[in-house]
């Protein structure tokens, strides 16, 4: 069996590119001729000529036709499969085969052809094609047969025309050649690496930046066909053409895209089998390059004159820009003042470069292929530089020696040398020439004059262009002088005692011109430095820095020069140092006794004067009247600052009422008081030892019966403790009485000959015979009854209290 071969042939609707007839393998005469491995690729449209009638072509003819030449070079037999790329059985490929050695426009009769349906044959696929197993030459059209018929038997040197036709459906396919036949193999293209073969062109064709040079596309032909004989080769824009075979390119050829591919034909003139190749034609930009920005320079004082638009250039300043980060040692830059001398690369200019505004050509070249260029155009541009004015600058001399030298400040005539221009700056040179080359800058915030009166030089530059012009600034110092000043003294602010208080500087201006008999205007400072110099001017209120004591400056001005500086004094006195506002207490109930109430002045009492808010005047007073009491103090300076003290009420204790809830397990006692006091409450049994101590809380809880006394104290002022008896009922549970000196006795607790007396107690066995009857105010029930001891048993009580609440309950008898 011989190597299968594929034939790819891709087909299109009749919406694609239209080609005529004669073009397309639609027909005989442009039948596709099939050779060794070769691929063919087609844009196929309708059936061309219809050349099948009457050629026994199983009941059908061309719908959308290929026409396929084939050639064996071998005894043997030829068949094939035709696979769609679309598995639809609804796409339906049928074939008529003609020959041997049969020319077109005489083709004979069909000897082998197929017009089955699949899908109408239920085939469950849409191949077709011929094969060994099939015995049939011939089968359809619709549901009859499978598609498949016998292929072939078939000699050496045998010609056949093969039609594919496609009925139904849209669908491209592959076609598989099987049996032993053989075709004679086309021509090769002997380049083994097909980008060797890429040509590569600087756009030498005016104009040199579109993309689109010429070509000599026969310089590939040697290479690509080697040493074979027989083969002819062409060259076409399209595979289409190289395929059909028309339009064949000439040289030398001009490119229509950048990059364009061109593709070349290999036919074997004796076999017409035909390869295809393709190679890449470009066209060379020529080096990157970015495009320069305006070259600017100032129009300066190099060539004589800084205001005649001529300047000098350095044109190679722009060759980095250009670059942009490309190695300088593969690239050639020059400049040039026309186009045709940048392009044939004349009348390079050198810099420094004089010249007027214009517009330069400038030329980037390839430093290993001089002829890749690219040509572009930059501006040059002269800068104007900003206006300038001569101005002068009058000085104080307050150095202490009257020579008419001092510091001056020299910005402060920037306003005048510029104008007032905005964007500006101003340095400042002690000759022409240094100002003209911007050599040796002399400080102009603080520069001692040489002689008096002197000039300096000034550029004024404009701050965004860099350019600048030259003036002349005059220097002289004034010899006047105006008196020291001491401004009036000020108390410190209340709430804010730390020296440092605010001034109405305008007050000063008005006391100082008055004593100097002058009606300058007068500016402020914080030091000599800044008065000479006139900067860091104060502002009006001003607060000073340093506490209690400063020297400021003052600087009077005659018509922008200085008259005079001085010094000004600010003085802030202390207030007097006092104890903090406070709050007393006077207990009530010592009324009318008397407290004092005390100044709070800190330091010598004697070195103040007072006045208090009731008129007296000594450094303290004698009250026993709850209240406010002011008192104002006042030091030397006549500073003054007030003290209040708060005088809050105070007293004992009222007892309104003490709530005694007893007779019970848990006794409690509540003490209800009143009065200006802040209390708290104790509790002390009748040996007179604390039972509770004292506690801000007026209730006491878990009280065991007896007699108490409760305590009340103030302890917001100390005014004083009261007192109370207080009585808490309560019944033993058991006595013993063995002698032993601890509960021999039964009595009811908390009576006495002062509370309640008249208590009423008897005392039951457990069968409610009365067995004694006793007063609260005896020791008690001894536990006998007629003389007699009783048994240890529970006995019963009944009480009845002189205030009239009655109590029934048991104890126990423990012998």
């Amino acid at each position: 069996m011989k190597t299968k071969h594929y034939i790819f042939i891709l087909l299109f609707t009749s919406f694609c590119i239209p080609f005529s007839y004669a073009q397309l393998p639609t027909d005989c005469i442009d039948a596709v001729i099939v050779c060794g491995n070769s691929n063919v690729n087609l844009d196929a449209n309708g059936i061309g000529t219809q050349e099948l009638s009457g050629s026994n072509t199983c009941a059908s003819s061309e719908n959308n036709s290929l026409w396929l030449q084939v050639t064996v070079i071998n005894d043997g037999t030829l068949g094939f499969t035709l696979t769609p790329s679309s598995p639809s059985t609804v796409i339906d490929y049928d074939f008529f085969v003609f020959g041997p050695n049969v020319s077109c426009g005489n083709i004979g009769q069909a000897i082998r052809c197929s017009t089955t349906n699949p899908q109408a044959a239920g085939q469950g696929n849409n191949l077709t094609g011929m094969n060994g197993t099939e015995t049939d030459t011939s089968e359809g059209p619709g549901a009859a047969g499978n598609s498949f018929v016998r292929w072939l038997d078939v000699l050496a040197g045998e010609t056949y025309y093969i039609v594919l036709d496609r009925p139904v459906g849209t669908s491209p396919f592959t076609l598989e050649w099987t049996g032993t036949a053989e075709f004679a193999e086309p021509p090769t293209n002997e380049v083994a690496d097909t980008t060797t073969i890429n040509i590569e062109e600087c756009d030498v064709v005016a104009p040199y930046d579109d993309g689109f040079t010429t070509f000599d596309l026969d310089a590939n032909t040697a290479t690509i066909l080697g040493s074979q004989t027989d083969v002819i080769i062409s060259y076409h824009e399209s595979e289409s053409d190289a395929n059909i075979n028309i339009n064949p390119l000439t040289s030398p050829y001009t490119n229509t895209s950048n990059p364009k591919t061109i593709y070349t034909r290999l036919t074997n003139t004796t076999t017409g089998c035909f390869n295809l190749a393709s190679f890449e034609l470009t066209v060379n930009p020529g080096p990157e390059y970015n495009a320069p920005s305006d070259l600017e320079s100032c129009d300066d004082y190099s060539d004589g004159d800084a205001f005649n638009n001529v300047t000098y250039f350095d044109l190679e300043s722009k060759n980095n820009e250009i670059l942009n980060g490309q190695n300088p040692a593969l690239f050639n830059i020059s400049y040039h003042e026309t186009n045709n001398d940048a392009v044939n690369n004349t009348a390079a200019l050198t810099s420094p470069y004089l010249s007027t505004p214009k517009t330069l050509f400038v030329r980037i070249e390839d430093a290993a292929n001089p002829t890749c260029k690219n040509i572009f155009t930059l501006n040059l541009v002269t800068l104007p530089v900003p206006d300038s004015f001569n101005s002068s600058l009058f000085q104080c001399d307050e150095d202490g020696t009257v020579d008419g030298i001092t510091i001056f400040n020299l910005f402060e005539a920037e306003d005048a040398l510029t104008g007032g221009a905005t964007n500006t700056s101003v340095k400042f040179y002690s000759s022409i020439l240094n100002a003209q080359n911007s050599s040796n800058e002399i400080d102009g915030t603080s520069y001692t004059n040489n002689t008096n009166p002197e000039t300096v030089y000034v550029q004024v530059t404009n701050n965004s262009t860099g350019c600048f012009s030259i003036a002349e600034l005059t220097l002289e110092a004034s010899t006047t002088q105006i008196q020291d000043y001491n401004a009036p003294e000020v108390c410190d602010e209340l709430n804010s005692e730390d020296g440092i208080n605010t001034f109405n500087l305008d007050d000063f201006t008005t006391d100082i011109q008055a004593i100097n008999g002058i009606t300058f205007p007068t500016t402020y400072y914080e030091n000599y430095t800044d008065a000479l110099l006139e900067q860091n001017e104060l502002t009006t209120p001003y607060t000073n820095t340093t506490p209690y004591t400063q020297t400021i400056y003052a600087r009077a001005e005659d018509n922008n020069a200085c008259y005079g500086i001085n010094e000004v004094t600010l003085t802030i006195n202390p207030l007097p140092e006092l104890l903090e506002d406070e709050t007393v207490f006077y207990c009530l109930n010592t009324y009318p006794a008397t407290i004092q109430l005390q100044s709070g002045v800190i330091g010598n009492p004697n070195n103040y004067t007072y006045l208090w808010s009731t008129g007296e005047t000594t450094n303290q007073i004698q009250i026993n009247e709850i209240g406010s009491y002011t008192v104002t103090v006042i030091n030397a300076e006549n500073c003054q600052k007030s003290r209040t003290i708060l005088v809050e009420a105070s007293n004992t204790a009222t007892i309104d009422a003490v709530e005694v809830v007893d007779g019970t397990i848990s006794n409690t006692i509540t003490v209800n008081t009143s009065g200006e006091g802040t209390y708290e409450y104790a509790l002390y049994d009748s040996a007179g030892n604390p039972y509770v101590s004292f506690q801000t809380s007026n209730f006491f809880s878990d009280i065991y019966p007896g007699m108490y006394t409760i305590a009340v104290k103030d302890t917001k002022n100390d005014c004083g403790t009261i007192t109370q008896p207080v009585s808490v009922v309560g019944f033993p549970q058991y006595f013993t009485p063995n002698n032993d000196g601890y509960h021999d006795t039964w009595q009811v607790l908390g009576v006495s000959n002062i509370i309640q007396p008249n208590t009423t107690v008897k005392i039951f066995n457990r069968f409610g015979q009365l067995l004694k009857q006793i007063s609260p105010l005896t020791p008690g029930w001894d536990g006998t009854f007629n003389g007699t001891n009783l048994p240890s048993d529970d006995y019963w009580f009944a009480i009845t209290l002189q205030d009239g609440r009655e109590y029934f309950n048991h104890f126990s008898l423990i012998r």
